[in-house]
């Protein structure tokens, strides 16, 4: 019986859109959990049948859950800081603030 190959490209791709939203205030939290999610359930089914499934492969389904995490937790830290920003200073003063630097970077 031939090996069957786990392919972690959805993951890498998930996760590392995560990444590029983490800037909407850590939004990407989202998209790094269905990731994590994919990859945990693509590993769970490799533990019921581990001889039915290429080793290097599985490896690098186990890279892909790592990157996923680490990207997760990124994402959720960003969330915590944008939640206490919002919430000592204020929305509208973010605001002013953001303004004000986009100004600064016109100008220069």
């Amino acid at each position: 019986m031939e090996q069957q190959k786990l392919n972690p490209t959805l993951v890498y791709v998930l996760a590392i859109l995560g990444l590029l939203c983490c800037c909407f205030g850590g939004l990407g939290f989202i998209l790094a959990g269905v990731a994590l999610f994919i990859a945990h359930n693509k590993l769970k089914e490799v533990k019921l049948n581990p001889e039915n499934f290429d080793a290097s492969s599985i490896k690098a389904m186990n890279t892909a859950k790592t990157v996923a995490m680490v990207i997760l937790i990124v994402n959720l830290l960003y969330l915590v800081m944008t939640i206490y920003r919002i919430s000592t200073v204020g929305w509208d003063e973010l605001m002013i603030q953001s303004q004000e630097m986009m100004e600064q970077m016109q100008n220069q």
